[in-house]
């Protein structure tokens, strides 16, 4: 039973590589049965990964993507399945380490937010005599466009220096100081209180 089932995982192989042959050269519907035919093989592979099963479809979709982006690097004289398991790993794993840097910042806790004091209910005032959330607010928006951009990812979003890099097109070290510029101004505006 072993030796028939590697003959058929060689002959698919065999046809997946014909099929990103003729895609290469341009054959829209090879490519589309090549597309379609190896998501099992995706599946799978994210799977054993450890992928949970409502998280599969983002793995299959980013692997496609990827496949399409890196169509033209596919050597032909190469297993074709192995070309993909390799991409279909890497795609899991980084969907994978995205959901721990969530989970690890996100925190389902019902009854803590149903207990969380609502802030217009708040009486404290600051001392232009508006709202906390206004006056920052408005801080923000009298930021420059940099500053504010910097904030807005790195603080409201809480995206990873990265991350934020990769969603502004900024480089790392345009954010770093964009940061701590805007930071600087809004102690100065609200006298150095935290």
């Amino acid at each position: 039973m072993t030796g028939g089932s590697n003959d058929n995982a060689a002959r698919l192989d065999a046809e997946w590589s014909a099929m990103m042959v003729a895609a290469q050269a341009g054959d829209r519907a090879a490519y589309e049965r090549l597309l379609r035919s190896s998501m099992p093989l995706i599946r799978r592979v994210a799977r054993h990964q450890g992928v949970q099963v409502d998280r599969l479809d983002d793995v299959i979709q980013d692997v496609l993507i990827t496949v399409h982006r890196a169509r033209q690097t596919y050597d032909p004289t190469r297993s074709f399945s192995a070309w993909l398991g390799v991409i279909a790993r890497r795609r899991a794993i980084d969907l994978l380490r995205r959901n721990g840097r969530q989970d690890r910042r996100e925190v389902f806790a019902p009854i803590d937010y149903e207990n969380h004091a609502d802030p217009a209910a708040d009486a404290r005032q600051t001392r232009g005599g508006e709202a906390p959330d206004d006056a920052m607010m408005a801080a923000l928006d009298r930021l420059p466009t940099g500053q504010r951009e910097a904030i807005e990812v790195l603080a409201l979003r809480q995206l990873s220096l990265d991350e934020a890099a990769d969603f502004t097109g900024k480089t790392k070290g345009a954010l770093k100081v964009n940061m701590h510029r805007a930071l600087k101004s809004l102690r100065a505006r609200f006298g150095g209180e935290e």
